[in-house]
């Protein structure tokens, strides 16, 4: 059996247009690059807009505002209205990167981006006359945007990288996306200390301007990107394709395994968006930070996940998978122990540079938890499906992200009838994670080929 058809019985990776010999390395790879690149300017445009939403959306910042505006802290249902579009498009945009070539997709994806950051201009624009709906409804719209690129992004990697390169791929474009965010978020929390003024964020049209200068630069980095051939050409189009595809549903019903690692998977995200609005109140209610220095606390969880992505990667190569995903999830849960202590008067137990350094071990764990999860998700199912299995993973994930919001208030509701401070909230979301630090395995179902040597 030659290598090519090795490569394809092993992996799942659709080598027929590329051989497997022939494809170059990863990091002299044009088309990882551009990949890499387009994906960081896109989150930093998702990350300054939603941050800047969610800073209008703080109690602080309502006190002073217009009466179209809440008066109590909202983040959560900020974060809701973003999450939807992925629950409800992410099964239709994965037929589409499985019925036809990912990259032109992505490419038209990246177009729509420059559209929705004009949009978000004009509603910051005429944000006196429009208010949170103005900006909720772009916000709806970048989550509709990012459900149909995710797919084509993702499913592209095993088309177009070696599968003994996939580990550092993830790692770096994960480590690329944190970047991208810590970036976001500072950059967003200095533009609303400068430009909105008593809850006007009329302003902040301002910095959008920037926003569709990085759109435009994303969709040029796009052209980099190699085609490769769909990998059903002749998949046609049911109603299961608009939610979970029936050959989705026969697989993980099959696949008991890639099923719950699916579920545990979108933990991962529940845990990081519950975590980014209590980190906001965190700096601006307890440490007394302006929403600079807040932006910069709460890029501290991507800080962490950017120097956790590469280590997740190298241990995932050095022990068993299962091994690795433990360790992930021990270290968030220390992490979110530390950072919910509040000795009398609710002062919080950590200083400042405590707080930043228990944010970065929540990042780094939150990593190493995830990059196993992810590689076995991209290679597990068979090559004409990969594109729908990261659109249910897309799926999964931003459910999990959509309930976040609904349990960020929750949590937020709790601690202010319990007269607890917000810090509260990690402790509860601690609590939601420790079963999976104590029960949860990969097991027997980690990736079984080269590029896991240890793996059982």
């Amino acid at each position: 059996m030659n290598t090519m058809s090795n490569s394809v019985n092993e992996t799942g990776v659709n080598t027929a247009s590329f051989p497997l010999d022939e494809r170059p390395k990863l990091l002299a790879d044009k088309s990882f690059w551009g990949l890499n690149v387009t994906q960081f300017l896109g989150a930093f445009n998702d990350n300054v807009f939603k941050q800047l939403v969610l800073l209008l959306a703080l109690p602080a910042v309502a006190a002073g505002a217009a009466n179209n505006r809440a008066s109590e802290d909202i983040q959560g249902w900020a974060t809701f209205v973003f999450s939807i579009p992925f629950v409800l498009f992410s099964g239709f945009a994965g037929y589409l990167s499985d019925r036809f070539c990912k990259t032109p997709i992505i490419m038209l994806a990246k177009v729509a981006e420059i559209v929705i950051m004009f949009l978000g201009l004009l509603a910051f624009l005429y944000y006196g006359t429009f208010g949170m709906m103005g900006t909720w409804t772009v916000l709806f719209l970048m989550g509709t945007h990012s459900a149909f690129f995710g797919p084509g992004k993702y499913g592209l990697l095993p088309e177009l990288f070696r599968a003994s390169d996939l580990p550092r791929a993830n790692g770096l474009i994960l480590m690329a996306t944190f970047l991208a965010i810590i970036f976001g978020v500072v950059f967003a929390g200095k533009l609303f200390d400068f430009l909105v003024d008593n809850g006007n964020a009329s302003g902040l049209w301002i910095g959008s301007l920037l926003c569709i200068v990085v759109a435009v630069a994303g969709t040029c980095t796009s052209l980099l990107i190699r085609r490769t051939d769909a990998a059903q050409p002749s998949a046609k189009l049911s109603w299961g394709d608009c939610g979970i595809s029936r050959e989705m549903t026969q697989l993980l019903g099959r696949d008991r395994h890639l099923l719950i690692a699916l579920l545990v998977s979108s933990v991962f995200w529940m845990v990081s968006t519950i975590a980014m609005p209590t980190v906001n109140r965190l700096g601006l209610d307890m440490l007394s930070l302006d929403k600079g220095q807040t932006g910069l606390l709460v890029g501290m969880i991507a800080i962490g996940i950017m120097l956790g992505a590469p280590l997740g990667g190298w241990l995932c190569q050095k022990l068993p998978s299962d091994r690795v995903v433990t360790i992930g999830l021990w270290g968030i849960v220390a992490a979110l122990t530390l950072l919910g202590v509040w000795v009398q008067g609710n002062q919080l137990w950590l200083s400042a540079n405590a707080c930043r350094a228990a944010l970065v071990l929540l990042g780094v764990s939150a990593a190493i938890y995830s990059i196993p999860l992810q590689v076995f998700l991209q290679n597990r199912p068979p090559s004409e499906l990969k594109g729908r299995m990261i659109a249910t993973m897309n799926q999964a994930n931003f459910l999990g992200m959509m309930l976040a919001g609904p349990i960020y208030q929750f949590f937020e509701f709790v601690s202010r009838s319990m007269g607890w401070p917000i810090s509260s909230n990690f402790w509860m979301l601690g609590l939601m994670v420790l079963p999976l630090a104590l029960f949860y395995r990969m097991g027997e179902h980690v990736i079984k080929s080269k590029e896991f040597p240890h793996s059982k």
